[in-house]
């Protein structure tokens, strides 16, 4: 029987980071699952980007959310990814994606050790209305943080407001507490005002006021820790005061590459512990032209049928995703926190609510876990779990490397042991 080793930091120690990066529309599973498992493997066309820094990624295959093997092919795996649960199937009114996301698990147990809470970042915007062709709202393909089953989290989508977000709010010495006091009185006004509107407006539109709401939430929640004794016992070594804001995104994948920087910074300067990021919305036809070979969009070459010309379209646009990925884990084991880097601090999960984009099914999911959780995982391997094993598992096994009390999560049938070492 194995017993989890809690990755809870002593006095001094750097703390365990975690994040949770979703990537659209499936994968071609050929160029996606290993054909060994352990150690032994060669890395198909798809993962080709990890070679530089293998031996510090986890594969993981088998992996299933049979909550999403009924509804439409793409918002009811989409909305779930964190929750692992039913997606409701409506047109915008009695929305629910089942329950709390994992990563606002994570923030609500420890999100009070940090300036913020949690980081939930994107590149697209939300897109409400209905989607006539299976009748879910679009709301659905827009988030993947869900504070509470009925409640999605908005996610920042410009790196500028990201990094005012993270850094906009210092406390200083002299009349800043004036400042602060000042900020403080014109939060409570807006909130105010804000929470008496959405009474009378419609679904849609509260939504979009809830993405107003929640900046403000964030300015008043660094208001609030910086108005108290700092609660670290462990510090960076990198001060804010010496970073620079970002300007705007001249194209995609600047815009992407910002966006995870930032969520870099933000656990390098430990102003949060845990993140999400949405690589796109769900049923993304961003043109991805830009990749060498590629003449499409995403979501249709997805629906690959099969034809060779198509899928080696589909792949070259999954290995750009996994190219994304093994850069931000390169520039984390880059940064050293006493004897370990980052990246050993931190548990990076990738991956997509489907496994195949042409049949949508939610089993066998492309899931991958960069960092070694300080010390409590073994990485370097393709772990192939029993075919529908509960992605949930997953999920458990990092709550309680997190010191979150958790016995079960989603859907969980018990923590997946063969993350562990030994």
């Amino acid at each position: 029987m194995h017993s989890v080793a809690r990755a809870v930091p002593t006095a001094a120690e750097p703390p365990l980071r975690s994040a949770f990066l979703y990537f659209p529309n499936g994968v071609w599973q050929k160029a996606w699952v290993p054909e060994k498992t352990g150690t032994d493997f060669t890395l198909p066309s798809s993962l080709t980007a990890l070679e530089p820094i293998r031996d510090e990624v986890l594969i993981l295959s088998g992996l299933d959310k049979a909550h999403s093997r009924k509804g439409d092919g793409h918002y009811a795996k989409t909305a779930n990814f964190l929750t692992g649960l039913h997606v409701a199937k409506t047109t915008g009114r009695d929305i629910s994606a089942g329950g709390i996301s994992i990563d606002q698990l994570i923030a609500r147990h420890g999100g009070g050790l940090t300036p913020l809470p949690s980081l939930e970042l994107g590149i697209d915007p939300v897109i409400s209305g209905i989607d006539s062709n299976v009748g879910y709202t679009r709301l659905y393909g827009s988030h993947i943080s869900w504070q509470t089953p009925t409640r999605p989290v908005a996610k920042e989508i410009s790196p500028r407001a990201v990094y005012e977000r993270l850094f906009g709010v210092q406390q200083r010495r002299g009349g800043a507490d004036q400042k602060v006091d000042d900020r403080q009185s014109l939060l409570d006004l807006a909130l105010a005002d804000a929470k008496d509107l959405r009474s009378r407006l419609g679904r849609d539109d509260q939504f979009k006021l809830d993405e107003y709401l929640d900046s403000l939430r964030a300015v008043e929640q660094r208001i609030e820790f910086f108005s108290k004794p700092d609660p670290r016992k462990w510090h960076p070594k990198t001060p804010a005061a010496e970073l620079e804001a970002p300007g705007a995104p001249r194209n995609y994948q600047e815009h992407v590459r910002l966006m995870l920087d930032l969520m870099v910074l933000a656990f390098q300067t430990d102003s949060t512990r845990v993140a999400s990021f949405m690589f796109a919305n769900d049923v993304s036809g961003r043109n991805f032209s830009f990749v060498d070979g590629v003449k499409g969009g995403h979501h249709e070459l997805s629906h690959h049928e099969n034809k060779d010309w198509k899928l080696d379209q589909y792949q070259k646009i999954v290995g750009w995703h996994v190219e994304q990925y093994a850069g931000m884990l390169a520039r984390m084991q880059a940064i050293r926190e006493g004897e370990r880097s980052l990246l050993d601090n931190s548990m990076i999960l990738f991956g997509c609510g489907m496994s195949d984009g042409n049949s949508h099914s939610p089993n066998n999911l492309p899931i991958l876990i960069g960092g070694r959780g300080r010390g409590t995982i073994d990485t370097g391997r393709h772990v192939a779990s029993p075919k529908n094993t509960p992605l949930c598992n997953v999920y458990l096994a990092m709550l309680r490397r997190l010191g979150v009390p958790a016995d079960s999560f989603g859907d969980s049938t018990g923590p997946l042991h063969d993350l562990m070492i030994g």
